[in-house]
């Protein structure tokens, strides 16, 4: 069946009405009223944003842990080496003050016990001091007890074994006899 010029008209008529509605339901300009869309999107944002915020803090956190216990660790390390070392000084000392007939000998152990000494030093291991001190039990620690009116009291008399400090931390105390 052929279309009539009228029929055709109308046909276009009603194509080109219903464009002009298309085009104005999509290019309409946006109302300046809040969609309703729009208050849960931002709860949407703040709720990620938090997230986000949170995330941040805890890998801050356990970066901070993470660095921490690497320190301490390292700190414990040292800390274990150098109290393994702390036998073979005690007797390097006690060899020093033995009596020996052959001085090239006690030199050689004399050159030792300065050579350890200053490779503790340089490690930040200092010793303790303790003859003629104060007793300080976070140092110290007393065996015995003697009297002796010369010396004040808590005043250590005597010092059996050296006592070593890396920083703050005690590696070893020192064992002391402490008057009155």
């Amino acid at each position: 069946m052929a279309k009539t010029n009228k029929q055709k008209q109308e046909m276009e008529r009603d194509t080109d009405t219903a464009l002009s509605d298309v085009e104005e339901e999509v290019f309409k300009p946006v109302s300046p009223e809040p969609d309703e869309a729009v208050p849960d999107l931002e709860k949407d944002i703040a709720a990620e944003k938090d997230k986000y915020l949170r995330l941040a803090a805890e890998y801050d956190n356990y970066r901070k842990r993470s660095a921490k216990e690497r320190d301490m660790i390292y700190s414990d390390a040292r800390v274990d080496a150098i109290s393994k070392l702390l036998p073979v000084y005690d007797n390097l000392e006690r060899a020093l003050k033995m009596e020996c007939s052959d001085e090239a000998y006690f030199k050689g152990i004399e050159m030792i016990v300065t050579q350890l000494t200053e490779t503790l030093e340089n490690m930040g291991v200092r010793v303790i001091p303790a003859l003629g001190e104060v007793f300080d039990p976070k140092l110290h620690n007393a065996v015995m007890t003697i009297e002796n009116p010369e010396l004040g009291e808590k005043i250590i008399a005597e010092e059996y074994q050296k006592g070593f400090i890396l920083g703050d931390r005690v590696i070893r105390f020192s064992t002391v006899v402490v008057a009155n």
